[in-house]
């Protein structure tokens, strides 16, 4: 007998397919296009800052891999586009173990494609929602995969501004519940969008995507270093999202640096535990 039937409710826009969408992906209908078409009214790049996160990604697994970690943590991993993290990691050291977590139905309906990885490494992937971390911690396929005595590279990308406050903090302590359970050696790896630099645009796609039933919090600079409390953070320390350790040097500017800057409106770091 098979699971149970899982609404994917395609004719509401989702999060992780608008997304999808602007990566150049498959897994989008035509609500997600809609919304997708009304983000890019108001906020062109869209596009670029979606794929220039997803980039920050890749440059990032490969820093923190050739310096030797092999267990990553990716909690909120959208949906499978190639290549994914553990392609990345395990490109660089085969034997690298990656746990993928997301709550949404959708990406768990795709997650096959996240576990084809190489012989001599592992990945898992773990249904539970960022705002229960004791759930993703204690998850037996988590546990199963990653040795938590050990350095876990914690991967938070493009997640944290859908964890509201609320009036609460609640992202903080959530990020710190998680950043607790990982040993020294450990690296917290981040992006966050921001109204620093596009605040008009931004006010208008957090009502976009109100309108489709996912509330979102934009972060200043100053809110998002206080995700690195206590931990090292690496060079170039806080950055706009493709200003990161490019991989070329011109990847970090253009003729006009400033509407790049607006274009990824997505602060990015990398922290060490001590």
């Amino acid at each position: 007998m098979g699971g149970p039937v899982v609404d994917l409710q395609l004719d509401r826009a989702h999060s992780s397919r608008i997304y999808d969408y602007f990566l150049g992906g498959r897994t989008n209908f035509l609500a997600d296009r809609v919304a997708a078409a009304r983000v890019l009214r108001v906020f062109p790049a869209a596009q670029t800052a979606a794929r220039i996160n997803r980039a920050f990604m890749h440059r990032t697994t490969r820093v923190l891999a050739a310096a030797g970690l092999r267990q990553f943590l990716d909690i909120g991993t959208g949906l499978p586009t190639s290549p994914n993290l553990h392609d990345i990691a395990q490109g660089v050291a085969p034997d690298a173990r990656v746990v993928y977590t997301d709550n949404d139905p959708i990406v768990l309906a795709h997650a096959a494609a996240l576990l084809r990885g190489t012989p001599e490494g592992r990945t898992a992937y773990v249904q539970a929602d960022v705002t229960e971390p004791d759930g993703i911690l204690t998850a037996p396929q988590l546990l199963g995969t990653l040795d938590l005595s050990r350095p876990v590279a914690l991967s938070l990308n493009a997640l944290m501004h859908f964890v509201t406050d609320d009036g609460e903090d609640r992202a903080h302590t959530v990020v710190e519940a998680l950043k607790s359970a990982l040993p020294s050696g450990s690296a917290l790896v981040m992006t966050h969008a921001t109204a620093d630099f596009a605040p008009a645009a931004m006010r208008q796609i957090t009502r976009i995507y109100a309108d489709a039933g996912t509330v979102l919090q934009f972060r200043p600079r100053a809110t998002f270093l206080r995700f690195f409390d206590g931990w090292e953070l690496l060079e170039p320390g806080v950055t706009l999202s493709h200003q990161w350790r490019p991989d070329r040097p011109e990847g970090a500017t253009r003729a006009t640096h400033h509407v790049i800057d607006a274009e990824a409106s997505c602060y990015a770091a990398v922290a060490r535990k001590p």
